[in-house]
């Protein structure tokens, strides 16, 4: 499935080159609008980022959140900085349908095994963002991508497996924000790796071709961000563009 994303900061929806807070374009304060367009045309599942409440999680947008997400009918998977139980419990209250959890599952791992005992693998996404070394290993960077873990993608997902592990949002971090098309082989290796996970491919999706790619690699949707806010493309065609893949 296609799924949209936008990323928040301070109601703003943004987009951060290689997640450098420095490197920001705007493409204006109309979030509920853009998200209610989305639906319109299709998108099964919409993605938000408050990167306010990454940055500062005192700061989340909780607010906001709350009325962007009573402002469609379609799920919603939120994410941004989540650190405590809390967080998860606010975005849970606050109407999204499934918390995307990045850097504390790997700083955390024993912290975030409760969060999902507690709530269930419906309602959570890793959100895990590799690296790909001149060996082939799939590093997991976190802190906004400011530091490599000591772990790796398949290890990641073989912790939380036994926990009801369904949904990881995989991202090449080489790839993100630069429309050059999606690293396929890396969804095509880990789908058939673990079968029984949901990959959400995300970074690099810049044309219809790019969408067309995807779904013969197993995994289970795409997220698009700058390519719908730059109109290379609209979400109806890029269902279209999937399901005839």
């Amino acid at each position: 499935m296609i799924i949209p994303a936008l990323d928040l900061i301070d109601g703003t929806v943004v987009r951060l080159h290689q997640g450098d807070y420095a490197k920001q374009t705007d493409y204006g304060n109309d979030p509920l609008p853009r998200l209610q367009d989305y639906e319109k045309q299709g998108a099964k599942l919409l993605h938000l980022v408050d990167l306010t409440g990454a940055k500062d999680p005192q700061k989340r947008q909780i607010p906001l959140l709350k009325k962007l997400l009573a402002g469609v009918s379609v799920p919603v998977q939120v994410g941004g900085g989540i650190r405590t139980e809390e967080d998860v419990k606010a975005l849970l209250d606050a109407g999204a349908t499934r918390v995307v959890i990045g850097s504390t599952a790997v700083t955390k791992p024993e912290l975030v095994k409760t969060w999902f005992q507690r709530y269930g693998g419906e309602a959570i996404v890793l959100a895990l963002d590799v690296r790909i070394n001149a060996d082939g290993v799939k590093e997991i960077a976190i802190s906004g991508w400011q530091e490599n873990s000591n772990l790796t993608l398949e290890q990641a997902i073989e912790i939380y497996r036994p926990y009801g592990l369904k949904h990881v949002l995989c991202t090449d971090i080489s790839k993100d924000g630069t429309l050059s098309g999606s690293n396929v082989s890396l969804y095509r290796e880990i789908s058939q790796k673990f079968p029984d996970i949901e990959i959400q491919a995300s970074g690099g999706i810049g044309n219809l071709n790019d969408i067309a790619a995807i779904p013969a690699s197993g995994a289970a949707g795409v997220i698009v961000g700058r390519a719908l806010l730059e109109g290379k493309f609209t979400v109806a065609e890029a269902i279209k563009c999937w399901q005839n893949a």
